[in-house]
C-alpha cells in the first residue's frame, strides 16, 4: 500500500477563512488532537506575520508531538533585498521547525503585475531563499503558487520555477491550483508531466476550492503521482476555502488503498472535524460527506428497510469506519448507536437492550433541542451517561451564588466579585473571590469553596472559554448562548458545555462539569 503524506494547513491557511480566529491555546489543542489523528504535518502558521504565530512555534516545542512534524510557513524574500537581510525569512530560521515551507510565484502574470519584476528576477529570488533556508531546515518544501494556471499559460516559466526550486535545494514541490479553478482532468495531466520531468523528486498537491473541485483535484493528483495532499481540516480557508481533509483521507485510505495517517487514526475523524468546528466558532455541516451528521442518516422508508438488512445497500462505506454512526430518523433506534460507541470509548458497561441507553437517548435528544452539542464537551457527555446509569456521585451542591460587576469611572476597568455558598457533605461553605470579568471571577470563587474539601482541584487550571450565541430569529441579545470551557490537569485535558439565555448561567453549568469531571476521574483512578 502506497503512503501519501498528509499535511494539513488549519492553522495558517484554514484561519484565513472569514470570521474564523483561532487563539494560541487553539492552535496548541488542534495540533495536539492533529498529531494523535496521526497527521503527518501541521503548518503551524507564518511567523514573519504576527506575534501569535511566533508565539506558536516557541509554545509548541513544551510539547512532545509523536507522530506530526510541525512546518513554519513563509514566503520568497523582498524583490528589492537579499535572503540575509529579509525578516521573514529570519523569522522563519528563529521559529527552529525542522520543516520549512516557502512559497514562490509560478505564473509569469503575477511575477509581471504583482512584484513587477524581471522573469529571470522572480528564479533568482526563489533560488536564493530556498537556498537560504536549506542549511537550517531537515525538510524544504515549495509552494509553487498559481502553478496550474502558470503551466496552462507559459508552461516553459512555470517549469524554470520549479528548476530554481530544485537547485535551491527543495525536497518536495508542491503544485498550487492557488485560484481554485483547474479541472480534474488538467491536475491529471500537468502532475504527470511535472513527474516526468523531475521523476525523483517528491510532489504534493495543494487545491483550493473555488469550483467545488478541491478534493477531486486532490485525488487526480495522487492518482497521477503526488506523494503529499496538502489541505485543511473541514475545507476551512480563504473565498470557498481549501481542499477538505475529511474527505481525501478517507477516499485515499477506503477507496484508493493509500496509506496515510497512524494505525487507528481514521475512526478518530468525524471527532477531529467536531473538534475544529467548535474551535473555528462554525456551525458543524450536517451534510458534509463522511463525517457530517445526515451523512448516514436515513429517513425515507425504503432505505430504512434496505439498510437494516445491508448498510452496504446505501452507504458507500460503514460509519464506524470514519467515527460516524448510522441514523435511523423515524425509528426509536435513532441515537442509540451513538451512546453506545460512546459508552464503549468511556470503558462503560451497557448494551442495545438495556433501558439506559434510550433514557440516555431520550436526555441527549431534549439536550440538544436545547442547544446543547458534546463534540468539544466529552467530559460533560460522560457524566451525562454517568448519571443516567446512577453512578455519578454529588461531589457537592449549589446553595446560591452572585457575581457583581461595577465600573465606577468610564476610563477604568469594570471590577467584578463572585460570592458563593456550596454545600459538601453537610458542611455549608460560604466564600468571594475577585476575578478579570464576572466568569473568572466566578471560576476563582467556586474553587476557594471546594479546594479545602477537595484539595486536587488546585492542580485544575481552566485553558480556554468560548461562547456561542445559538440562532434565534428575532431576539438579538436575549437568544440563549453556548459556553464552552476546556479545562486539564496533569494527566489530560477535557471539555464541558454549558447553555443558557443567561451567560453566567451557562458559564456556570460548564464550570460545574469541569469540576465535577475532574473530582469523577480522580476517584477513578483512585487518587
Amino acid at each position: 500500500m502506497k503512503k501519501i503524506e498528509i499535511y494539513d494547513t488549519t492553522l495558517r491557511d484554514g484561519a484565513q477563512a472569514e470570521t474564523v480566529t483561532f487563539t494560541l491555546e487553539d492552535k496548541i489543542r488542534i495540533t495536539e488532537r492533529l498529531d494523535r489523528f496521526g497527521v503527518d504535518y501541521v503548518e503551524g502558521g507564518w511567523p514573519g506575520s504576527n506575534p501569535r504565530d511566533m508565539a506558536f512555534f516557541k509554545e509548541i516545542k513544551k510539547y512532545p508531538l509523536k507522530h506530526t512534524r510541525v512546518a513554519a510557513f513563509g514566503s520568497t524574500h523582498n524583490p528589492k533585498g537579499a535572503p540575509e537581510k529579509d525578516s521573514n525569512l529570519k523569522s522563519m530560521v528563529r521559529a527552529g521547525t525542522r520543516v520549512m515551507t516557502i512559497v514562490g510565484k509560478s505564473w509569469d502574470v503575477h511575477v509581471k503585475d504583482a512584484l513587477r519584476i524581471s522573469l529571470k528576477r522572480n528564479l533568482e529570488i526563489i533560488e536564493h531563499s530556498l537556498s537560504f533556508l536549506r542549511p537550517s531546515a531537515k525538510q524544504l518544501f515549495f509552494d509553487a503558487e498559481h502553478f496550474f494556471d502558470g503551466y496552462k499559460k507559459n508552461q516553459e516559466y512555470a517549469l524554470k520555477t520549479l528548476q530554481a526550486a530544485v537547485a535551491g535545494g527543495a525536497d518536495y514541490l508542491i503544485l498550487c491550483d492557488t485560484n481554485g479553478g483547474t479541472l480534474p482532468s488538467e491536475v491529471a495531466r500537468i502532475v504527470k508531466e511535472v513527474r516526468r520531468k523531475y521523476p525523483k523528486i517528491f510532489l504534493g498537491m495543494h487545491a483550493h476550492n473555488d469550483a467545488e473541485l478541491g478534493v477531486a483535484n486532490s485525488l487526480a493528483a495522487v492518482e497521477a503521482g503526488a506523494t503529499q495532499v496538502q489541505g485543511t481540516i473541514n475545507g476551512v480557508g480563504e473565498r470557498c476555502g481549501n481542499a477538505n481533509l475529511c474527505s481525501i483521507i478517507p477516499a485515499l485510505i477506503l477507496k484508493m488503498e493509500r496509506k496515510c495517517l497512524i494505525e487507528g487514526g481514521l475512526p478518530q475523524l468525524h471527532e477531529v472535524s467536531r473538534l475544529v468546528s467548535e474551535l473555528a466558532n462554525i456551525q458543524p455541516n450536517s451534510f458534509q460527506p463522511y463525517v457530517g451528521r445526515s451523512a448516514f442518516a436515513h429517513k425515507g422508508g425504503i432505505h430504512i428497510s434496505a439498510v437494516k438488512r445491508n448498510p452496504e445497500t446505501y452507504e458507500h462505506i460503514p460509519p464506524a469506519a470514519v467515527g460516524n454512526v448510522q441514523r435511523i430518523l423515524i425509528s426509536d433506534l435513532s441515537g442509540k448507536s451513538t451512546v453506545i460507541h460512546k459508552a464503549q470509548q468511556y470503558g462503560l458497561d451497557i448494551n442495545s437492550k438495556d433501558p439506559i441507553v434510550l433514557q440516555i437517548v431520550k436526555e441527549l435528544k431534549e439536550l440538544e433541542n436545547q442547544g446543547f452539542q458534546f463534540e468539544g464537551a466529552e467530559g460533560s457527555f460522560e457524566l451525562l451517561m454517568n448519571r443516567a446509569m446512577g453512578t455519578h456521585k454529588k461531589y457537592f451542591e449549589l446553595v446560591s451564588f452572585r457575581v457583581i460587576t461595577q465600573k465606577s469611572k468610564e476610563e477604568e476597568p469594570p471590577h467584578a466579585e463572585a460570592t458563593i455558598m456550596v454545600k459538601v457533605g453537610g458542611k455549608v461553605e460560604h466564600t468571594a473571590a475577585e476575578g478579570n470579568g464576572p466568569v473568572n471571577a466566578l471560576d476563582n470563587a467556586i474553587r476557594k469553596a471546594l479546594e479545602k474539601f477537595y484539595p486536587e482541584l488546585s492542580r485544575m487550571s481552566l485553558e480556554d472559554y468560548k461562547v456561542r450565541v445559538l440562532p434565534s430569529l428575532g431576539r438579538g441579545t436575549g437568544a440563549k448562548v453556548r459556553v464552552l470551557i476546556e479545562s486539564g490537569d496533569r494527566n489530560e485535558k477535557w471539555g464541558t458545555v454549558g447553555v443558557s439565555h443567561d451567560i453566567l448561567e451557562a458559564s456556570w453549568q460548564a464550570l460545574v462539569d469541569s469540576v465535577n469531571y475532574k473530582l469523577y476521574k480522580d476517584e477513578k483512578r483512585g487518587k
